[in-house]
């Protein structure tokens, strides 16, 4: 019988997004980047079972795991689970990092035939779904994206209280839940950021798509890292990179670039123009699934606060299930449009409001957008009154913990 780990830290946003789907004849996929804690909802899963459902049998692959190293495709897959399923019985099968094996889709097309096969599996590469599912699967998948911690779950796990020094702990060392077992000191979180970071290029990015150029790869990665929330094009940073006499062409840029969304080491966001309602063809801007990562690329540098605070908006408002893009208005930014349910949302973010000329800009931009829809500005400033003529302000602190 399959052992539960000791310590299963719950995450009850992604298990009550998971409970509709629970034995249904629906393939659950979570998708993430590696360490962000994919394995362990899993884990947080299969202990729900057990408990609401004691009589059904788990069946569970762990392709991390050397025990399963033989298997490589789909047959191997298919002929597993078949031998390893009760019959008369509910069976709940459960695949941790089903990418590495081959046409594995072939297998779950099969297998979910069985009306008494629920199936769960995990992935850290986009194209799981792009390809690998959708092909085989098309309305027969429900998609669970699995994000490094919250604000509020990175409190809850480290057993902190919600105080401004403990922000500061979360936006320097990011969310990636293992770190709750680190002392969180820079050389310590840090050293293990880093080899992270080189597994998911190593093995999610290197080896996935055959990429000779590693140099540049790693190049690329340090220029996003050091322009978070700037607006590129392939063009400018392949123009930029030559005039560091890194010689790639635009699209390789491109290639690149989407390799590294495909791994959720970061996400590219693309302009909307607000007015005309269209997506721009060129221009988006990136941001770091954690930024811990990111710092440990990079490093923590107070000259880049500004761009810190806006990847973590980001990165709250994709926990929040929105769609986000960049705002576009003639010769303004909206820095995340956001939209949920037939819903949108606006946000602006900034240091700091003390200055008359930030307040007029980052109200200003939001005022001329002429629609009812909620509109936020987000500061560090820790402030508590009215709201400037209708538009609402929120400090950090406040805005991460809703």
């Amino acid at each position: 019988m399959f052992k539960l780990p000791q310590d299963i830290s719950p995450r009850n946003h992604y298990l009550k997004k998971a409970k509709p789907y629970i034995g249904k004849k629906i393939i659950k996929v979570l998708t993430g980047q590696r360490r962000v804690g994919k394995s362990y909802l899993l884990f947080q899963l299969i202990q729900y079972i057990r408990e609401n459902h004691p009589n059904h049998h788990i069946i569970y692959i762990n392709k991390e795991d050397l025990d399963f190293s033989w298997m490589k495709n789909a047959k191997d897959l298919d002929q597993y689970i078949k031998q390893h399923q009760k019959p008369d019985c509910f069976n709940h099968v459960f695949i941790d990092e089903i990418q590495d094996i081959q046409d594995f889709g072939q297998a779950l097309r099969s297998l979910i035939l069985d009306d008494f096969m629920d199936i769960y599996c995990t992935g850290s590469n986009a194209n799981l779904l792009s390809g690998d599912i959708a092909g085989h699967l098309s309305g027969r998948f429900v998609e669970i994206k699995v994000y490094s911690l919250s604000y509020t779950e990175f409190l809850e796990f480290h057993h902190l209280e919600n105080h401004p020094e403990n922000l500061n702990k979360y936006l320097k060392y990011g969310g990636l839940p293992y770190i709750k077992h680190l002392p969180l000191q820079d050389e310590v979180v840090f050293e293990y950021l880093k080899n992270i970071y080189t597994t998911i290029v190593y093995r999610d990015v290197v080896n996935r798509y055959a990429i000779r150029n590693t140099v540049f790869l790693e190049q690329l990665v340090q220029f996003l890292a050091s322009n978070v929330g700037s607006l590129f094009s392939a063009k400018k940073i392949s123009d930029f990179l030559k005039s560091q006499k890194i010689m790639v062409s635009h699209n390789q840029v491109q290639t690149y670039s989407d390799y590294l969304s495909n791994a959720f080491l970061i996400h590219k966001v693309s302009r909307f123009d607000v007015l005309g309602k269209h997506l721009f063809e060129f221009g988006h801007k990136f941001y770091f699934e954690n930024l811990g990562i990111r710092h440990g690329i990079w490093g923590y540098r107070p000259e880049d606060l500004g761009k810190i605070l806006e990847n973590a908006v980001f990165n709250h408002l994709l926990f929040k299930g929105y769609d986000i893009k960049v705002g576009v208005m003639v010769n303004e930014e909206i820095d995340f449009v956001c939209q949920k349910e037939g819903e949108t949302a606006y946000f602006q973010v900034a240091l700091s409001l003390h200055e008359p000329k930030t307040i007029q800009r980052e109200f200003g931009n939001l005022q001329k957008v002429k629609d009812n829809y909620p509109k936020t500005v987000i500061t560090l400033d820790s402030f508590e009154g009215n709201t400037f003529e209708g538009i609402r302000h929120l400090d950090l602190r406040s805005f991460l913990s809703e």
